[in-house]
């Protein structure tokens, strides 16, 4: 980071247009970006025009909502070590481990399904988007409208979300899957509670 004051107004003032573009990539509104994050519209408004001066608090709740780092927010140089420290979380029974740090165009993520009862209904749902999976290990049940299908490990699907789907582990046992998918489904299948 720049040592010189003059080299540090820089950075900030940088910061406005990369919020921006964040959130326009997310194709979220100012007011759920202020729901998500708790900061007013007006002072999101404010960060991504230059007229107000982001805060480290302010940084760090944009940062969490868009799961980024700090640096990818303020524009700081790459480091040397490109690997990514993945914290995962849950959502809907299912652990979720972030594998991209901040692609505006797909995220990547592994993702542990537990195990669902053969035959048990699959709670499907559509949006705007692509989704893409791989099986990494177990059987993944992948329900695309009225049809279903079993995905061995090391096979693959790629689908319009727009068709109502959805996946399950195909057995009691758990199943492990890469998951890349386009803005919209990470905002429907990762954000959404």
């Amino acid at each position: 980071m720049p040592r010189d004051p003059d080299d540090l107004e820089a950075v900030l003032d940088a910061v406005a247009p990369r919020l921006r573009e964040l959130r326009r990539r997310r194709g979220d509104t100012l007011a759920q970006l202020s729901a998500e994050t708790g900061i007013s519209t007006s002072t999101l408004s404010r960060l991504e025009s230059g007229l107000r001066k982001p805060t480290l608090d302010l940084l760090i709740r944009l940062a969490a909502a868009y799961r980024a780092s700090l640096d990818d927010l303020v524009g700081a140089p790459q480091i040397a070590d490109p690997r990514i420290h993945p914290k995962p979380f849950y959502r809907n029974g299912r652990a979720i481990i972030p594998l991209t740090r901040n692609n505006p165009d797909v995220r990547a993520f592994k993702m542990v399904l537990p195990g669902h009862p053969p035959g048990a209904p699959i709670e499907q749902g559509s949006h705007e988007g692509y989704d893409w999976i791989y099986v990494l290990s177990g059987r993944v049940r992948l329900a695309l409208g009225d049809d279903e299908i079993v995905l061995e490990p090391g096979e693959a699907a790629e689908f319009d979300t727009r068709v109502p789907h959805g996946h399950a582990s195909a057995s009691d046992e758990p199943a492990e899957i890469l998951n890349l998918l386009s803005t919209q489904g990470e905002r429907v299948h990762v954000r959404s509670p």
